[in-house]
């Protein structure tokens, strides 16, 4: 039998992180944060439980991970886009098309509602938080790295790549957080666009 290539296995990897990752998001939404287990994650995303354990310590960290691998997918984009295409063309581009991929529609439905309720309670529990912060440094040194490649700098010397990393993370959280406080649903894709013109443009006062 032929082994496989490195890349279809990392690939593969990648793919059951994230399966688990969206099932625990998921059942964690539609369910509580206390009424889900490893058990009902893995049944989920129809793996073992010995499997999620392969993978992640407990839920929160496999709830973080959704993050990391939405950076990393940002990062495979820039990695792709035109050289001479302007840095915050392509970045404004690679993060809209990632996040519109696992965007909700921007409805005021009752059940709608229920969702970003429950997700706003979902994000609030300090184990999350915890995990959360170790994501947020696993995508910015993915993203920091894209960048490097991208601009001829160094991500463990240079300045400028990790702060371009850090704005995108800080921007993208800014939106995220700014559609789930609205008092009207707000389509994420614009806000990000919104976001990123602003920065583009030096953060002028309004």
């Amino acid at each position: 039998m032929a082994m496989e290539a490195p890349g279809l296995r990392e690939r593969k990897k990648r793919e059951t992180r994230l399966a688990l990752s969206r099932a625990a998001i998921r059942l964690s939404i539609e369910r509580g944060w206390d009424n889900v287990t490893v058990e009902a994650i893995a049944a989920e995303a129809n793996v073992s439980v010995r499997t999620f354990r392969n993978y992640f310590a407990n839920k929160a960290e496999a709830i973080a991970a959704s993050h990391v691998e939405r950076s990393l997918r940002i990062a495979d984009e820039l990695r792709t886009r035109p050289t001479d295409e302007p840095l915050w063309d392509s970045i404004t581009d690679a993060v809209q098309a990632q996040f519109a991929a696992g965007e909700r529609s921007a409805t005021d439905s009752e059940d709608d509602r229920r969702w970003r309720d429950a997700l706003r309670l979902m994000l609030a529990e300090p184990a999350l938080q915890g995990e959360v912060v170790k994501a947020n440094a696993a995508a910015q040194n993915a993203l920091a790295a894209a960048i490097a490649e991208r601009t001829g700098t160094d991500a463990a010397r240079d300045v400028y790549p990790q702060l371009v990393a850090a704005v995108i993370g800080a921007g993208t959280a800014a939106a995220v957080e700014h559609c789930l406080r609205a008092d009207e649903p707000l389509p994420l894709a614009r806000v990000l666009r919104e976001v990123f013109d602003r920065v583009r443009a030096g953060l002028p006062v309004p």
